[in-house]
């Protein structure tokens, strides 16, 4: 009995030493013949999106006056982004690390082009009955958000030309950085030093704003080139992995919250938010589980080759966020233009108060899912090389959603025009039902090339 119960903690204990995944690696100090552990890794990610974006259509001929409200299509956004992130794991006691990460943004640019993916196109000036959009049925050159000849950010002239085909808007080509990483982690569980246990990692991370913060000017599109949303944030986290012979599964939670916003964001709060119920960045949430296998390892365990496979679901709360028509509102929002959507800061005085709109909008509570599949290699002690894609749906949402305001409680149950009960970030063409934009089939997708060196 006491053989085979050896025989079994070895076998364990063999197949712990051969399996390391990213989820179990714990950067630690002080230890007998290793007094410190640096970790230095940089992770290439290649990001793409494409979503339909489609409008509430109030009053839509032969719709159910009784039923939902119904949607029309408009646009299709094609996004794609390319993000350099190194980062730093240094240990500072026993499986107690400082980490540190500068995601630098390559390039990020979005594309907008009419909905044109029915087979068979039918282009009627009512939207309602159209199957596929141009110039002459889009709600949104139709309300004055963007000029028939639509909108080249790209132009370097700084004037934004027109564009020509079904592509109607083209975003500013934009690089440099968001946000600075710093944090710890702690492993209070370590199955590197007891296999009877898994590795267990509760973490925080800071993340400050440092970067040009990203806005829009029609103007001068490409000068605004920034990718910052100027948003500080805190991160908390805790993860499990745990080796069982061949595989090691894991899981990890987190909640990501903001906690400051800097004055020149379009995410900030209005000097004078009135009745603005929700001025605040979305918040976030989410986990993802899974497993990486053993499929192919050395003699000396040094080298091997490991599959993994997780799946992950993420929660976005109600907030202001920066959504894939961001842009688009900031143009028609251009107070010196006399935009469409311009905002109108203190509706408690006289007159209009022209501002322009911030583009960052009101987006409603959505989820995403997501799967993700790679290998990762041991290329000898201390070297890890790991490729990875994943592919994400994102569920339903609206993406234009500030109310109209808050009544005051004098018993007439409306937002009373002129007083403080006005939203002062509400725009009517946008954010009263019936011409609400709402994003539809969203679908990301992510490559992802990962170096880490284990010192």
């Amino acid at each position: 009995m006491r053989r085979g119960l050896a025989l079994a903690v070895a076998l364990v204990t063999h197949a712990s030493s051969a399996l390391a995944g990213p989820e179990s690696e714990v950067a630690s100090a002080f230890d007998a013949g290793d007094k410190l552990d640096v970790h230095v890794s940089v992770d290439y990610r290649f990001i793409g999106r494409r979503s339909a974006i489609k409008r509430e259509l109030v009053g839509l001929a032969g719709t159910d006056p009784d039923g939902p409200m119904p949607l029309v299509k408009d646009l299709v956004l094609a996004g794609t982004r390319h993000e350099l992130v190194p980062r730093l794991e240094v240990g500072l006691f026993t499986d107690v690390a400082l980490t540190a990460a500068l995601p630098i943004i390559l390039r990020d640019q979005r594309t907008l082009s009419f909905d044109q993916g029915a087979g068979d196109c039918v282009f009627p000036t009512d939207p309602g009955a159209a199957t596929c959009i141009d110039r002459t049925n889009s709600t949104t050159i139709a309300d004055g958000l963007l000029p028939e000849g639509g909108f080249d950010g790209t132009d370097p002239d700084g004037g934004g030309t027109s564009v020509t085909g079904d592509t109607i808007f083209r975003g500013v080509k934009r690089s440099g950085l968001d946000q600075l990483h710093i944090g710890g982690v702690w492993a209070p569980m370590n199955q590197a030093r007891d296999v009877t246990k898994p590795t267990w990692k509760v973490g925080a991370e800071l993340r400050l704003a440092v970067g040009k913060v990203m806005k829009f000017d029609r103007m001068n599109a490409p000068a605004a080139d920034g990718v910052s949303r100027g948003v500080h944030e805190i991160k908390l986290y805790t993860s499990m992995a745990r080796r069982l012979g061949w595989a090691e599964p894991f899981f990890e939670v987190w909640w990501l919250v903001p906690v400051g916003v800097k004055e020149e964001s379009p995410l900030s709060e209005p000097d004078e938010a009135y009745g603005a119920e929700q001025t605040q960045p979305q918040q976030s949430a989410g986990g993802r589980f899974g497993f990486e296998a053993n499929a192919w390892e050395s003699r000396s365990h040094d080298e091997r080759i490991g599959v993994h496979a997780s799946a992950a679901i993420t929660g976005h709360f109600e907030g202001r966020a920066y959504s894939d028509m961001w842009e688009v509102f900031a143009y028609a929002g251009d107070a010196r233009a006399g935009g469409p959507l311009r905002l109108d800061s203190d509706p408690v005085r006289d007159g209009e108060q022209a501002i322009s709109h911030p583009g960052a909008s009101n987006v409603e509570n959505y989820m995403t899912l997501a799967a993700r599949a790679g290998v990762d290699t041991h290329l000898g002690r201390r070297v890890r090389l790991d490729l990875s894609g994943e592919l994400g749906w994102e569920q339903s949402h609206l993406i234009s959603f500030a109310d109209a305001g808050v009544d005051s409680g004098d018993d007439n149950d409306v937002v009373d025009a002129g007083t403080e009960e006005v939203n002062p970030l509400h725009a009517p063409l946008i954010d009263t039902v019936g011409h609400r934009y709402r994003v539809d089939e969203a679908l990301n997708y992510l490559i992802s090339v990962n170096l880490r060196l284990l010192f």
